[in-house]
């Protein structure tokens, strides 16, 4: 008895750890993917700016990977079964692995794009046109399409024991060879041209700066430029690299399944998923454009808010002038109520 007791109250506590993590992530990565998309629909130059068109790519990607992978996977760790019916089943793991194949490529792409911007600033300019950047994009999501469309059958809804799941149902080796091309073609083969792209861009930044400028000046510039390159590639290696561990693992048996490593498993994930919240901060905040258009976006809704204020006063100054005229002693004994009501607005 104390035993059930206490196995209970381990995974009530378990679930309320599990509800916040994946919470704080979908919270995080709306806000955060939102306010970047906002900024970028804003400025004016995401038609003209094959960087901007980009980054609007793979904010697409981490929004719906956020909104469509998040809550459903919350509610496979802290309920006892499947709710969401069979559609759902297939659908949503089918949307999960297309919007993160296409986050994947697009990092790449940018990747590229970077590359190609700083160690080719003019032999790129004819390449890195807007029309070119959204044929890149629509190659990337169309890459990532084919890569997702075999799991609309990969996962399946099942009843074991009266107890109702979505899981795989392919057979050992089909999972194992689909698992296997999901991590190479999902994260190896990225993380190979990401290291590429960027490891050629932090040595032509090292070794091809303009000796007439301040030694001290281009030092920070190189510093700055290449903390970022860094921490993008560092946070997409380190969050996914995990997640595809353990699956690698658990094919080759070297991973048990016991309490230990179902909560590796849940961790795995929260990492994973973080990615998209991380990314955002990444691309965006280390911009001063984009903290510029963060300002704007907040002091438009500043301005709204005082506006509404304003109409709100003006609209209740009216109602208290009109009784005041017509009711006389009404008005006075509104007016109290109504002063209130100003305040609040």
């Amino acid at each position: 008895m104390n035993l059930s007791c206490t196995n209970s109250s381990a995974w009530k506590a378990e679930s309320v750890l599990i509800s916040v993590g994946f919470s704080l992530i979908f919270l995080l990565g709306i806000a955060g993917n939102s306010l970047v998309l906002a900024v970028l629909c804003r400025n004016g130059q995401m038609s003209t700016k094959t960087t901007n068109m980009f980054i609007f790519s793979l904010g697409v990607a981490d929004l719906c990977f956020i909104v469509f992978c998040v809550p459903f996977q919350a509610t496979i760790y802290t309920l006892d079964q499947w709710v969401f019916g069979p559609v759902l089943c297939r659908a949503v793991h089918f949307i999960i692995f297309l919007t993160m194949y296409a986050s994947i490529f697009t990092l790449t792409a940018v990747s590229l794009d970077r590359y190609f911007a700083i160690c080719y600033p003019l032999r790129s300019r004819q390449m890195r046109t807007p029309k070119n950047a959204l044929i890149s994009i629509g190659l990337v999501w169309s890459m990532a399409l084919v890569f997702s469309v075999p799991y609309l059958s990969y996962f399946s809804q099942m009843d074991i024991d009266g107890i109702v799941l979505c899981i795989p149902t392919w057979e050992p080796r089909a999972r194992f060879i689909m698992d296997l091309c999901t991590f190479i073609f999902g994260y190896l083969v990225p993380v190979l041209v990401l290291s590429l792209t960027y490891a050629r861009t932090i040595r032509y930044l090292w070794t091809s700066v303009d000796p007439i400028k301040d030694k001290s000046e281009s030092r920070r510039s190189k510093r700055k430029v290449t903390k970022m390159i860094l921490i993008v590639a560092a946070l997409f290696c380190l969050c996914w690299l995990p997640h595809h561990i353990i699956i690698l693992c658990m094919w080759f048996g070297r991973f048990q399944l016991n309490h230990t490593t179902y909560a590796l498993r849940i961790l795995s994930h929260l990492v994973a998923y973080a990615n998209s919240c991380l990314n955002p901060i990444v691309y965006a905040l280390v911009s001063k454009h984009f903290r510029k258009g963060f300002q704007k976006v907040f002091s438009c809704s500043g301005n709204r808010r005082e506006e509404n204020r304003v109409h709100a006063i003006q609209a209740v100054n009216t109602v208290i002038g009109g009784l005041s005229c017509t009711h006389g002693g009404v008005g006075g004994a509104i007016l109290p109520f109504c002063s209130v009501l100003a305040f609040l607005f």
